[in-house]
């Protein structure tokens, strides 16, 4: 058969290239012609030399005979072929389905949309993962240093971490700045809806550097890891929990291998968000207190702080996950938003376009139901927005050094 695992494949009846499984065998596409005839005309065939004829690609013809036998032999079977009337009709739907592929585009509003957002991402997000190198990075984060066992100086991470997403939030409000759409509603609702998805939108963008395999982000010359964010800080980090659960969010959204539109319109989403309907956050609960800590609301404490001895910030035992059985308090993540039925109907725009582009792609490799599930992936970003915002204003220090991250998450 193959030559290798990884080599080209020979037609199991004469040896010629094979193109596939055709009827339950390996074969090339003329043996598979071949044996659709042979076996749709139900002629008798005989052989003039007692079945001994030698069948390969130079001498395949000189015998049908023969050849089909060696059809038989290899696997193929008759049963596996189609009448005229059912592979018509497989056509037939076939070419419906290309038909439908090819019927949704997008409209010209749509198009123009979606150029509006790659501009205004080329120009103020795409490039700045790039740029992170500028803001004093730690020797160890440089991906052609040699980790040591021990751990690094966690000080200048946390001012690296902390100059590093200042600027990412800067971007992504030049980024909104730059949509018509966006400048179109009043201030305060701008304000409000900035507020509440500046975070998600860094994450969305952030997935383009995440590696699947090293689950690393690569910034440029510049590798994160999990435990870079757990040794953030030399009294308090962020509680490894809350780290797992984001870097399966980036695994998830990763293997999606989404296209840079479907990253900027499920941007836009998370931007256009009035947030009255949250998604249902993870709750964790202890086994023994009759408070629920959520995530997502800071007046509850909540587990995702992990203390170490001596420091200021003690946030209390580890609680263990899951009481689904407790109510869960409201999101209330775009407070002051004035235009709920305009931001409403934005949002609705850029789900259709984002649903529109799914839609028109090849569907070959692609997750059949890949818009639903990244409906779902913004639900979990919300939920994880609200603890990372919980958490920046306990890591010790750290919301001193970036202002404006305190400004978008209080």
């Amino acid at each position: 058969m193959a030559s290798g695992e990884d080599g080209p494949r020979s037609c199991m009846v004469c040896g010629d290239r094979a193109t596939g499984y055709h009827f339950h065998a390996l074969t090339c596409e003329g043996c598979k012609g071949f044996f659709r005839r042979t076996v749709s005309k139900n002629t008798g065939l005989t052989c003039p030399f007692a079945g001994s004829c030698k069948v390969n690609k130079a001498q395949r013809r000189h015998c049908p005979a023969c050849r089909l036998q060696k059809c038989l032999d290899a696997g193929m079977k008759k049963e596996m072929i189609l009448s005229a009337e059912a592979l018509a009709q497989r056509r037939a739907k076939q070419a419906q389905r290309r038909a439908q592929w090819a019927a949704v585009q997008l409209s010209k509003g749509q198009q123009e949309l979606v150029q509006t957002l790659l501009g205004a991402h080329a120009r103020h997000v795409g490039t700045m993962f790039d740029q992170f190198v500028q803001f004093r990075p730690p020797a160890h984060l440089f991906i052609h240093h040699q980790r040591l066992p021990i751990p690094v100086p966690p000080l200048p991470l946390l001012e690296h971490f902390a100059e590093v997403n200042t600027f990412m939030v800067q971007q992504v409000i030049k980024f909104t700045k730059d949509l018509p759409l966006f400048r179109s509603l009043p201030m305060e609702d701008q304000i409000s809806l900035l507020k509440g998805a500046a975070v998600e939108i860094c994450h969305i963008a952030l997935n383009t550097t995440f590696c699947l395999q090293t689950r690393n982000f690569l910034c440029g010359p510049l590798r994160y890891t999990l435990e870079d964010g757990v040794h953030a800080s030399p009294t308090v980090g962020f509680q490894e929990e809350f780290l797992e659960l984001l870097f399966r969010f980036h695994a998830t959204l990763r293997r999606f291998q989404l296209q840079e539109p479907e990253y900027v319109l499920m941007a836009a989403m998370a931007l256009f968000s009035p947030g009255e309907h949250p998604p249902k956050p993870r709750s964790f609960c202890s086994s023994t207190s009759a408070q629920t800590p959520s995530p997502v609301n800071p007046s509850v404490p909540g587990p995702w702080l992990q203390t170490q001895p001596g420091s200021s910030c003690a946030i209390g035992p580890r609680l263990l996950p899951t009481c689904p059985s407790r109510p869960l308090p409201p999101l209330t993540d775009r407070p002051g938003v004035t235009q709920k039925e305009e931001i409403d109907r934005l949002q609705e725009m850029m789900a259709l376009t984002l649903q529109s582009y799914i839609k028109g792609q090849p569907p070959r490799h692609r997750d059949r139901f890949l818009y639903a599930k990244l409906l779902g992936l913004l639900a979990e970003l919300r939920s994880i927005n609200n603890a990372y915002g919980y958490q920046i204003q306990h890591i010790q220090g750290l919301s001193a050094m970036m202002p404006l991250l305190q400004e978008i998450c209080s």
